[in-house]
């Protein structure tokens, strides 16, 4: 991301109703392998002490349900397994964790090979599909996507990777990192341009951009330019992907020094970068939906759930809602749990659309950890 930490806030470990603070909206919108551990580590308390609230929220609001889990090291990525319960990846320890959707009880899948962590990089993404973990990860001279196989059983472990895609852009910094499956069946990732903004307007080359492949790693059927996995290009750094009822793509993207974005994604198009930062009006570049102040937001993962985009911020330390309807956009963001739990790196939607889960990330060396940090909380939506 490039940006210092943020260490003056309020720290909230508890669960508690939260009520909609409306913001003023920004003017302009428009290496060897490694082995798996012969024994799991003791898992943490699987829940918090404190008592969750009683209640349902109202319409259009968020309210903190509990903890699932606590005690993670640098979680990042976050996928749902069929049945409910949670994966998710350490960026630094290059583990990946099963959560029990209903205890919060962890269990080590073990490590996965290959894994250089280095500033914004280490393993970071995963996404799941027919028995098969997908991981977007930081190697020694690149950034990749593997997959391994997982049967979800009791006692499993991840299976040795196998590539997908590999050649990404590698830097200290703007790693990307985030890759869903699309309603179509097709993977999506978001990369970045790792410091060398150049690459977010060169399409040949895999940084700066939204990528669209089958599940194998080849450019997908329809793609906007032949032969290439490019599906978008001009981006600084992509953080978040999801889709909402209609089908369309959304992406967070950090800006540099002014606006960060979220944008509603076409294919072929030019999201302006480092041509453009935030919303300019200008010929033959596309303005995002959204834009916030980098100290607003520096968003991470977002999540459609609804009728909304929720997007977890940062340096922002604050969860954005941002509604939507067939004309983009039906109103203002609104900013949820300000401050109370510290920078959130990832949200996701339960299958059934009435829950999210969010990870916090004040353990990735540009927080402040405190006691049970980090954790992912249940969220119940209005």
């Amino acid at each position: 991301m490039g940006r210092g930490r943020v260490v003056s806030r309020t720290r909230a470990g508890r669960a508690l109703a939260v009520g909609a603070a409306a913001l003023l909206f920004a003017a302009g919108c428009s290496s060897g392998p490694s082995s798996a551990p012969s024994a799991p580590p003791s898992s943490p308390p699987p829940a918090s002490s404190a008592p969750a609230p009683t209640g349902s929220p109202a319409a259009g609001t968020v309210r903190v349900a509990g903890t699932l889990t606590e005690g993670l090291k640098s979680p990042w990525g976050l996928a749902e397994l069929p049945g409910g319960d949670l994966l998710v990846s350490s960026r630094d320890e290059r583990t990946v964790t099963r959560v029990d959707g209903h205890t919060g009880r962890q269990t080590p899948l073990g490590v996965v090979p290959g894994v250089e962590p280095g500033g914004e990089g280490g393993l970071l993404g995963l996404a799941v599909r027919e028995g098969w973990v997908y991981a977007y990860l930081t190697g020694g001279s690149d950034n990749r996507i593997v997959r391994m196989r997982y049967g979800g059983g009791a006692g499993d472990r991840l299976g040795a990777p196998e590539p997908v895609l590999a050649g990404l852009p590698k830097g200290f910094v703007h790693d990307g990192g985030r890759i869903a499956f699309g309603p179509d069946g097709m993977l999506y990732a978001g990369t970045g341009e790792t410091g060398r903004a150049g690459l977010a307007q060169d399409r040949d080359s895999l940084g700066g951009k939204i990528l669209r492949m089958t599940p194998e790693g080849r450019p997908a059927p329809g793609n906007p330019f032949p032969d290439s996995l490019v599906y978008s290009y001009g981006h600084r750094n992509v953080q978040g992907l999801a889709w909402d009822a209609d089908g369309r793509l959304w992406a967070s993207e950090f800006g540099q020094n002014t606006w960060d974005e979220l944008n509603l994604i076409r294919p072929g198009r030019n999201y302006g970068w480092p041509v453009v930062e935030g919303a300019a009006g200008r010929a033959g570049y596309t303005d995002p939906v959204a834009q916030w102040p980098t100290s607003e937001a520096s968003p991470s993962g977002i999540a459609y759930a609804r009728g909304a985009i929720w997007m977890a911020g940062l340096r922002g330390e604050r969860l954005w809602r941002i509604p939507l309807s067939g004309a983009e956009r039906s109103g203002e963001p609104v900013a949820f749990l300000e401050g109370e739990y510290g920078r959130l790196r990832t949200v996701q939607a339960t299958a059934g659309g009435d829950r999210l889960w969010l990870v916090t990330n004040e353990t990735d060396s540009r927080g402040t950890p405190g006691p049970g940090d980090d954790r992912i909380l249940r969220l119940e939506l209005g």
